[in-house]
């Protein structure tokens, strides 16, 4: 029975909405129709020409070129020339005297030569050995040579005994003004001499013995 009714109510709703679809179907088709306005027709040139543009050419008058007179020279004037000496230079007053040579007796003619003791020219400094902690110094003793080379070197003290070998490669390589005596080069011995090492922290502050 139920089934029956909702069957006959999906009728009648089916049948209204299907009679309101045609009333308004016929009222828009019975509508007057008005037709959309033309729209106005647009043209385009395609290739246009292009006008040529006139250009304006300046015109100057050139003034006509006026004739320049050059100036005479300047009138130049006589130089005034030194008259020649006519008098020799040796009868003139002020003459450079005659001297006679002095006389060098070739034989027992000598150059006195003052004697002196070795002096430095050059000196190499040392290497700071790489596992010194601290400062320090030796000294040294060693001979000087004719040829102004010190040989026998020796470091009977050193603050540390690995300042030793650095101090007597410094000293081989340094360089003397060999002593003179009588005008001759001779060895000297017994130079003594003390050759510092300063070693210096990161931030450049010295580190004492």
């Amino acid at each position: 029975m139920g089934n029956i009714i909702r069957w006959i109510v999906g009728i009648i709703v089916a049948a209204f909405v299907t009679f309101a679809l045609f009333v308004a179907m016929k009222i828009l088709i019975s509508g007057d129709f008005k037709p959309q306005e033309k729209l106005e027709a647009a043209s385009f040139e395609i290739n246009p020409t292009v006008e040529d543009i006139k250009v304006v050419k300046r015109t100057t008058k050139i003034d006509k070129v006026r004739k320049v007179i050059t100036p005479p020279p300047p009138p130049q004037i006589e130089r005034q020339q030194a008259a020649k000496p006519q008098v020799a230079i040796a009868s003139l007053e002020g003459a450079i005297p005659k001297f006679e040579p002095p006389k060098i007796d070739r034989q027992n003619f000598k150059i006195q030569v003052s004697d002196r003791d070795a002096q430095p020219l050059v000196r190499i400094p040392p290497i700071m050995p790489p596992r010194a902690e601290k400062s320090g110094h030796c000294k040294v003793r060693f001979d000087v040579s004719p040829e102004g080379s010190p040989f026998n070197v020796t470091a009977p003290y050193c603050t540390q005994s690995l300042f030793s070998r650095a101090s007597i490669k410094s000293v081989e390589k340094w360089k003397y003004n060999p002593k003179i005596v009588d005008g001759r080069s001779v060895a000297r011995t017994g130079v003594e001499s003390k050759i510092t090492f300063r070693l210096q922290d990161e931030r450049g502050k010295l580190i004492p013995e």
